[in-house]
């Protein structure tokens, strides 16, 4: 397997090159990877649509925020041990196992949390939930980026996460109409269904030149071994936190901040989740294609950073006192936030095919757990500052850690994927972005 030489991005593809296909020949495995994100993102956001009402259910009584706090970070401390093993499983058996073994496990999960009767037993199954949630969307964008013409990459993996972030539409309708044990149901159910479809996935080619590597594939600690990788690898998480931010205190909290920002009238988590997700839609679209048209990753990232700052500055500063105007300031999140595609394309696009899934499976995890030091940040500092200067501070150390990594970290539009990590010569690893 040759190296990548990223300096040279438009260089033809070579010999490996004609085992890529047009998005037209890959669109079954296009649409199988976004329906499997759709369920993925059912299942995560459903908790933040019946949080409320799941955790009163259990006895939890007006501590909704500190018994939702649990939950949450239970799912996402479960995201982080997922995130790695279905990493390393998609690196060493390959992406399409990772995959189908992912969406079996939290459709099972999901289903299981429908029977819970303490709150114990449901922070049990949502750490189990989150453990297979971790797999699905890395492994599919890994695959689709080994198997898609690379011009047309960013417009590929771009499609399967506006597929996807629709399952987080699906979750707030579905959370609003019915009980959250029916939602629960429901939502295991679409990922049983999608298994039972059966669609055949191969691996890519790419991955079958990896084989000869042996226990090198998949090893978690090659990613931070070496200086440079364990420095491209932080920044990769560091660049989606703000993402975190915004989804998992402003949104899961909603209806507690609303309150504290003099909003008039009654705010819900589902309405507000459908607000932020049905934006985060047109978000994922639009970013992706405007990474294509300017023909920088980076770039684009960075125009959404400045709708983040906006955002938030809308959101903490209580500027609306109507439900209707915070759901549109939500909305407005939700757009800015959607460069998460952007964000795990790139992470797929910094590592060599023998660290690939690890790498993409396990960044955009540890993106979803930056939740939990927030939460904590946020709830350590609430008694204290009040609910929205505390998530103020915090939201401001996010986006400067952020904007930091963006700013170093290689652009990798365009970059040929067949090379390994072992193959990855100094002289030809990427310049760090200026």
């Amino acid at each position: 397997m040759r190296p990548a030489r990223p300096d040279r991005p438009d260089r033809p593809a070579g010999p490996a090159g004609s085992e890529l296909v047009p998005i037209r020949q890959a669109a079954g495995a296009i649409l199988f990877a976004g329906l499997g994100y759709f369920v993925d993102i059912f299942d995560l956001l459903l908790f933040a649509v019946v949080r409320v009402p799941s955790v009163r259910d259990l006895g939890a009584g007006d501590r909704t925020i500190e018994v939702g706090t649990l939950l949450q970070n239970s799912q996402l401390i479960g995201l982080m041990a997922g995130g790695l093993v279905w990493g390393v499983l998609g690196d060493r058996r390959g992406r399409r196992s990772a995959l189908y073994g992912s969406i079996l496990l939290y459709s099972v999960a999901n289903i299981a949390n429908a029977f819970v009767s303490t709150v114990p037993q449901y922070a049990a199954w949502r750490f189990i939930a989150g453990f297979g949630l971790a797999g699905e969307l890395g492994a599919a964008l890994t695959l689709v980026s080994e198997m898609v013409d690379r011009r047309q990459r960013g417009t590929a993996t771009t499609l399967v996460a506006t597929v996807g972030v629709l399952g987080a539409v699906a979750a707030a309708i579905v959370g609003e109409l019915v009980t959250w044990r029916t939602a629960y149901v429901i939502g295991g159910g679409l990922g049983l269904a999608l298994l039972v479809l059966r669609v055949r996935l191969q691996d890519s080619a790419m991955f079958g030149r990896t084989r000869d590597l042996g226990g090198r594939r998949g090893d978690i600690w090659r990613l931070v071994s070496s200086p440079a990788r364990a420095a491209r690898y932080v920044r990769a998480i560091l660049i989606g936190v703000p993402v975190w931010f915004s989804a998992g205190i402003l949104l899961t909290f909603s209806p507690e901040f609303a309150k504290d920002l003099g909003v008039v009238g009654e705010v819900t988590s589902g309405r507000a989740v459908l607000a932020y997700y049905a934006a985060t839609t047109l978000g994922d679209f639009s970013s992706g294609m405007l990474s294509q048209w300017l023909g920088s990753r980076r770039k684009a990232v960075g125009i959404y950073y400045v709708l983040c700052a906006v955002g938030f500055a809308a959101y903490l500063s209580g500027a609306v006192t109507t439900p209707m105007g915070f759901y549109a300031i939500c909305a407005w999140l939700g757009l800015a936030t959607g460069f998460w595609a952007v964000m795990v394309t790139m992470a797929v696009e910094q590592f060599g095919t023998d660290l690939r899934a690890t790498a993409a499976t396990s960044v955009p995890t540890f993106v979803r757990a930056s939740a939990v030091p927030m939460t904590v940040a946020f709830l350590t500092l609430r008694p204290t500052l009040g609910s929205v200067a505390a998530a103020s501070l915090v939201g401001m150390v996010a986006m400067c850690l952020a904007s930091l990594a963006l700013w170093r970290q290689p652009e990798t539009y365009g970059r040929d994927l067949d090379f390994t990590e072992d193959g990855l010569t100094r002289s030809e690893a990427l310049p760090t972005g200026r």
